[in-house]
């Protein structure tokens, strides 16, 4: 896993695919965060990527706490609307870690570590992991990631 300054902008690779044809697992890049801060890295890792040409509809947001305040007011809709814009892929789309599996993958996966058990934030990464075609960013403790993933994970 890269180590990347917080200020630094996540870099929009593509993944390309091995020699067996089959996609290469995402680059990593992991931005330092406390809990509380999570959340604001991960949008300005959000912001850089948009601003270095990144299209919004190729980024997944995901929280392993409390939800985005994108994410709540779009559920005051109900469930199906705020699915259902997922489904048009027109823009970033924000969920909680732990909705991962009705998550559709993307080119960029953000994921903010803004609470949760350890249990639920190391079921999280795998699964954002699967639904990153090619870059996976992971705003949080570098310690606490490490730990989760297991000593394999190169942080």
């Amino acid at each position: 896993m890269q180590r990347t300054h917080p200020d630094a902008a996540p870099t929009p690779a593509d993944a390309p695919e091995n020699r067996s044809g089959q996609r290469s697992a995402p680059q990593l890049q992991l931005i330092p965060a406390t809990v509380d801060g999570a959340l604001d890295a991960a949008e300005e890792a959000l912001d850089l990527l948009l601003e270095s040409g990144r299209a919004p509809g190729e980024v997944l947001l995901l929280t392993t706490g409390d939800p985005h305040p994108w994410a709540t007011h779009e559920l005051s809709f109900g469930e199906a609307a705020y699915w259902a814009q997922q489904d048009t892929g027109d823009d970033v789309f924000f969920a909680q870690a732990a909705a991962v599996e009705r998550a559709n993958a993307r080119p960029v996966v953000i994921v903010a570590l803004n609470g949760g058990d350890d249990a639920s934030v190391a079921e999280a990464l795998p699964s954002a992991t699967a639904r990153a075609q090619a870059l996976l960013v992971v705003c949080g403790d570098p310690q606490r990631v490490t730990s989760l993933l297991g000593a394999g994970a190169g942080v």
